[in-house]
């Protein structure tokens, strides 16, 4: 069964014609306005430089390197996240955060998920 020219020439056409609006519209937000970093550079690299101490502190901690914890930094107040399986954990993600230089103070969101029942 041959498929006239016109058809060939249209699916091509038919499968790109969603990329154009990726394309041209693939900077937008939806209109939603971005959250402007109201930071300046210095501020905004102490709080990396944070971040990168705890994280590393926690990739070679026997206790806290099993799990998945975010880190966030924000003038110095750094906020954790995610699940852990003690309170233990909990715990010594907190400690290992607020000993950590330059850090002003801790929010503490992570879960303790008990998966003894799994």
């Amino acid at each position: 069964m041959r498929l006239p020219i016109v058809t060939i020439a249209l699916i091509p056409v038919l499968l790109l014609s969603g990329c154009t609006a990726m394309m041209v519209g693939g900077g937008a937000n939806g209109g939603y306005q971005e959250r402007k970093d109201e930071r300046n550079a210095g501020a905004a690299a102490a709080d990396t430089a944070i971040t990168t101490k705890i994280k590393s502190k926690y990739a070679t901690d026997s206790v806290v390197s099993v799990f998945s914890i975010g880190v966030r930094t924000w003038q110095g107040t750094v906020t954790l996240s995610g699940n852990v399986g003690s309170y233990i954990a909990r715990d010594q993600a907190e400690s290992i955060a607020k000993g950590t230089a330059g850090v002003r103070a801790v929010n503490n969101h992570i879960v303790v998920e008990d998966r003894s029942a799994e």
